[in-house]
């Protein structure tokens, strides 16, 4: 058995190999025939030696010991750490060769793994990977996956295989527009699609000449490449096609979030996790820890943490190399990508879409009828309230009220309330308010009982338009006898108080970006965050700022926050998301974080809500009804997408497994 004693010299990751003596390697470090294995000395010396560095220290062992090193690590260590131990101990292009063999061999293949490995390499990275994979399995690289897969999936493989993609900095801007053209005609212009003018152009065409067709392509069709390869392509060639565009629009980004794919959820995907951490640790690390702190509210280091444990957890965090909810301002490349992203969210129409429509076929008098026959008599048949309740605009369900009463002298919500019960009776009832009760109703939820649901009240507020929330308030008056905004006052405090009277007031300015004023904006914020800084948000400067950065917040027009935002990360290389996260602190941050996601990506930000209804022990079921029920008829299709594309998992399986069939009827739709 092997040994591995530490030598008292330090070694560090994340930033390039240290200056070592390979012989020293072995016969200090390496082994002594002993009981057991010093898994730590391991980790500390695999993790702090660069990958040609490895490979010396392999041969040296061959070398010294007459043994194969990797056989011995495989018989010392186990499980996941032995498998990241032994990955790490591979020349990188091997290490590539071996994922691709283990995905086409056996029953399946893994066309995930196939699809991140080559939409991601570089010309030299596939030449050496194809080189590497004739020298490990004697086949032909080519050969395998062709063998293995079909369609215009299998040709957009063989494209990325041959490694001839346009090197960085070939710009052919003459044909940057035409280009652009093409990839329209070839999709959104026509009734069908083109598919080797995609696979043409996007697997060929260098990454700078490609950005510039991107921003062009949205110019022309008034929506980003990846909003039409998910119209236009399907399946396993979709997501192909959608990761090299996400490649080429940014490596490090594309990684980020294969890597919060892989541990968000029950259960974590510790071979997507070991492949990228592996490949990445020598190249873009830095970059993938700063987009992965601007996507989500946690950094990569606390995410491994939390979702992995012993040896294999020491090691996977020594290969991130820190913690950056510590870190200020991003790096360069990170800060463009954050301008960029903000101008993309500034830029793009987005044509929401909603889940449930008016039926085309409708009687009132006829649903009312049926909706009696349902309740009456011995039981309740549930399914034919759903199937009416669900399938009916709110419009024509007020219309089932009115002709109820006319008709059966018998007001509908009671009989409801009586004959159904729980959640479902709740998702009915809410489904049967207008918008504007519903929204008053959970309003007052929020705030009555011992607690508060504060993130109820941000969520409503933030998100509704300025003529929901005054019909809002003269519901909540109306079936109260109150002012929302007495109410909202006398249950919450401070800032936070602040912050919500301002948006009950529904006074948000409407209308396009004014970019001087957006300028001037960003750097009043800008000036916040340096006296929060300086001042630990504690005297009266910083108070004065707080106010004035809260009052951009809940009065300018969205489209004037993503042009302010903008600004902020040219003005400051910072993003505004981490100022709030790291600067304000309690329901403050939870408020004015949650005004960002929304200009941002109001889907988005619904898809997240959604998510943390669902995810872990239990449900939270009034979030998931509310959302649910008030997004319905405005833009819960754009809410399915975003969760599909964050999760991996549709929005209707995700209600499927966390609650009762009945309640994700109201999924149905295109």
């Amino acid at each position: 058995t092997i040994s591995w004693l530490i030598s008292i010299r330090l070694v560090t990751t994340g930033a390039g190999p240290i200056m070592s003596n390979i012989a020293d390697d072995v016969t200090d470090d390496l082994p002594l025939f002993s009981t057991g294995s010093d898994k730590e000395a391991i980790l500390d010396l695999v993790t702090g030696r660069s990958n040609a560095q490895r490979q010396e220290i392999v041969q040296a062992y061959k070398s010294s010991y007459g043994k194969n090193l990797i056989d011995d690590l495989k018989y010392e260590l186990t499980g996941k750490f032995e498998r990241l131990i032994v990955s790490l101990m591979r020349p990188q292009a091997y290490h590539d060769a071996k994922e691709i063999h283990d995905a086409i061999k056996g029953a399946g293949t893994d066309e995930k793994c196939l699809i991140e490995v080559l939409a991601s390499r570089n010309n030299q990275q596939i030449h050496n990977l194809v080189e590497a994979y004739k020298d490990a399995y004697g086949s032909d690289i080519e050969e395998d996956v062709t063998g293995d897969t079909s369609g215009h999936f299998k040709k957009m493989l063989v494209v990325l295989l041959q490694g001839t993609r346009d090197e960085p900095g070939v710009v052919h801007a003459e044909l940057v527009e035409e280009d652009a053209q093409a990839l329209f005609a070839a999709g959104e212009e026509q009734w069908g699609t083109e598919e080797s003018i995609f696979i043409m152009l996007l697997g060929n065409r260098s990454v700078n000449h490609l950005q510039m067709v991107f921003d062009k392509y949205q110019e022309i069709a008034e929506k980003p490449i990846e909003d039409s390869i998910k119209s236009e392509l399907s399946g396993d060639f979709e997501r192909l096609m959608l990761a090299v565009v996400q490649c080429i629009r940014s490596v490090p980004m594309y990684f980020a979030k294969r890597l919060y794919k892989s541990m968000k959820g029950l259960g974590t995907q510790d071979n997507t996790l070991i492949r990228i951490m592996i490949c990445r640790s020598e190249i873009d690390m830095l970059d993938i820890r700063e987009c992965f702190r601007m996507c989500y509210e946690k950094s990569l280091y606390n995410m491994i943490k939390e979702d992995t444990s012993g040896d294999y957890k020491r090691t996977l965090l020594a290969l991130c190399g820190g913690d950056d909810d510590l870190a200020g301002e991003f790096f360069p490349e990170a800060a463009q990508l954050a301008y960029k992203m903000w101008e993309t969210s500034a830029t793009t129409k987005v044509q929401l879409r909603p889940t449930i429509r008016p039926a085309s076929d409708f009687d009132p008098a006829d649903d009312a009828q049926n909706l009696r026959k349902a309740m009456k008599g011995f039981g309740t048949d549930e399914d034919v309230i759903i199937n009416i309740v669900a399938n009916r605009s709110n419009e024509q369900r007020q219309e089932i009220r009115q002709a109820f009463k006319s008709i059966l002298g018998r007001d509908l919500m009671k009989d409801l309330k009586s004959e159904l019960s729980k959640n479902l009776e709740r998702l009915i009832i809410g489904l049967m308010l207008t918008p504007a009760e519903f929204d008053a109703k959970m309003m007052r939820k929020a705030m009555e009982g011992a607690g508060t649901d504060e993130h109820a009240l941000i969520e409503i507020l933030v998100t509704r338009s300025n003529g929901e929330i005054h019909a809002m308030n003269a519901a909540y008056r109306a079936g109260y006898k109150k002012s929302m905004e007495d109410a909202i006052q006398s249950d919450t405090s401070g800032r936070f108080s602040q912050i919500l009277t301002s948006l009950v007031q529904g006074a948000r300015e409407q209308g396009p970006a004014d970019w001087d004023r957006a300028l001037v904006d960003a750097q009043v914020s800008t000036s916040c965050n340096m006296t929060l800084e300086l001042a630990d948000a504690c005297n009266e400067d910083s108070d004065d700022m707080e106010i004035k950065f809260m009052s951009i917040l809940c009065t300018r027009s969205f489209p004037h926050l993503r042009r302010v935002f903008q600004e902020f990360v040219r003005c400051s290389n910072k993003d505004i998301e981490q100022i709030i996260k790291k600067e304000m602190s309690g329901d403050v941050k939870q408020a004015m974080y949650g005004i960002v996601r929304s200009v941002k990506n109001q889907s988005n930000y619904f898809a997240e809500r959604l998510y943390k209804a669902m995810k872990g022990m239990g449900t939270d079921d009034r979030a998931l009804i509310r959302i649910m029920v008030s997004r319905s008829e405005v833009d819960l299709f754009n809410i399915r997408k975003e969760f599909k594309e964050t999760h991996d998992c549709s929005l209707h399986e995700f209600i499927q497994v966390e609650t009762m069939v009945v309640s994700f009827y109201i999924l149905h739709g295109d």
